[in-house]
């Protein structure tokens, strides 16, 4: 195999200023760096596809408090990516090897074999399927929540890159209805006819509690929540006895008014009905990841389960602006952009 050139330099995307209100072009900012030759045990590789998802402009606030490393002014962004081996001084590893890393705000990047890992292309039709926010949406479901047969089951933000899949997954765990919510007529057709919901209804429409009463007048066993605000206080009231709520994110405190992020909480109703309120983090253990992995190219063989995505053309320049679409709901499923 020919080994494949290296530039001396490449762009990559820096934290310009932590996030303080709306996020913008001004918290980004592109910066030429060198790309150095590997050496012993290390590797160059050529980024090739970014996964954006919305804990990123979490990461971007100075006091945020989350289980992962925050991004620091000045320095290059992380996040999951899939590039192509370019340089190896690593017995483990050849040109040509597809790996994953969390070095994705970068054309190339130059580092240990160790913060590499090599991915089996034969698993999935394309390795932008290893980019996707699958081992949330299976930990939520499957670990967390725990559901199961006859569950009634519903997923707020359910158009979104955990939603699109969570509610999948509870169909092929055996769920007997799953619902969910999103923010358009647009993306509720796309649940019902493209990814298998039993229902779905747009937030907007009036009051969520009244839609949950329709669509699941016994009741809901799970709710999965990536939003909180006014649907989680409905859930509550919704729930049926001894309901699993697996808290995912809080996208109504995330994005727009910050007040979303601090639902009520109906204590007495919590009590009466035995609600389990089960929050989690998502930085994901190698055991969830390869979980994730195994029954997600099995239901993909099977045919019981679309891989909802949107790939953004343009390269690394149009990164920042993927993110801020994507918060803004402009995409359905998981987003990537594609790097080279």
């Amino acid at each position: 195999m020919t080994t494949e050139a290296i530039p001396t330099t490449s762009r990559e995307v820096r934290l310009a200023s932590h996030l303080d209100g709306e996020l913008s072009e001004k918290n980004f900012e592109f910066a030429e760096a060198p790309v150095r030759e590997p050496g012993d045990g290390e590797l160059v590789v050529r980024n090739d596809y970014l996964q954006v998802s919305a804990v990123m402009q979490d990461l971007m606030k100075q006091d945020a408090e989350l289980p992962m490393p925050l991004f620091q002014v000045g320095e290059a962004l992380w996040g999951s990516a899939v590039g192509t081996v370019v340089r190896s001084n690593s017995p483990d590893f050849a040109p040509g090897d597809v790996v994953a890393s969390t070095d994705g705000w970068r054309e190339f990047s130059t580092g240990p074999a160790e913060n590499f890992f090599k991915l089996d292309t034969s698993l999935y039709p394309s390795p932008v399927h290893y980019l996707c926010q699958g081992p949330t949406a299976y930990h939520g479901m499957v670990d967390i929540a725990e559901v199961g047969e006859g569950d009634v089951v519903f997923v707020s933000g359910a158009a979104g890159g955990v939603g699109s899949l969570a509610g999948q997954i509870a169909k092929c765990r055996g769920a007997k209805r799953v619902i969910g919510s999103a923010g358009s007529k647009a993306k509720v057709d796309y649940l019902v006819n493209e990814l298998g919901y039993d229902a779905a209804f747009d937030y907007h429409d009036g009051p969520v509690l009244d839609r949950l009463r329709e669509l699941a007048p016994e009741g809901i066993n799970v709710f999965f929540d990536v939003v909180g605000g006014e649907q989680f206080e409905a859930a509550v009231q919704a729930a049926a006895h001894g309901a699993r709520f697996a808290l995912c994110g809080a996208l109504a405190g995330q994005v727009g008014d910050s007040l979303g992020g601090f639902p009520r909480l109906d204590i007495m109703t919590s009590i009466v009905r035995e609600i389990s309120i089960r929050p989690f983090a998502t930085y994901h253990t190698p055991e969830q990841i390869w979980a994730w992995n195994q029954h997600f190219s099995t239901w993909l063989r099977e045919g019981k389960f679309v891989f909802p995505h949107t790939v953004v053309e343009g390269g690394l320049g149009e990164a920042p602006n993927a993110l801020m679409a994507m918060l803004a709901g402009k995409y359905t499923g998981n987003v990537v952009v594609k790097i080279s």
